[in-house]
């Protein structure tokens, strides 16, 4: 699996395990079904603890792009509404990192941040669509 990571970003390794995998997805690269690499084989691979991995792996899971399995380790699951999640996601990824930038700059407590998008999801009717 191709997959870089940048250790100079600030964004957490996690997160970026976790971005190139749903770019994988929104570009083709990551087709539905195919397995990922085991969490201590991808950990090995880029060089990162296989609780980072692990941790990329259930927030994938958690936003629907990879489903994990007992008997076959995780798989990707990137029918079109995962795609167009992804897609959503890679998209959204610059405004979202602007609006956080300018929270932590202003001092905004994550927890406030987390509040107003789970209050603004909530209030666009976002907990119909639970999985």
């Amino acid at each position: 699996m191709l997959l870089t990571l940048d250790l100079k970003k600030d964004e957490p390794l996690y997160m970026q395990i976790r971005n190139g995998i749903v770019k994988g997805i929104a570009t083709g690269a990551l087709q539905d079904g195919d397995p990922l690499p085991s969490v201590r084989t991808l950990g090995a691979e880029i060089g990162v603890n296989l609780h980072t991995v692990n941790k990329a792996y259930r927030l994938l899971q958690s936003e629907g792009f990879i489903e994990i399995l007992r008997t076959r380790g995780a798989v990707i699951r990137a029918g079109e509404a995962a795609k167009n999640a992804a897609q959503f996601m890679e998209g959204a990824g610059e405004a979202l990192r602007n609006i956080v930038s300018e929270a932590v700059s202003r001092r905004i407590e994550p927890v406030l941040l987390h509040n107003i998008i789970d209050n603004l999801y909530e209030e666009l009717g976002g907990n119909k669509h639970e999985h």
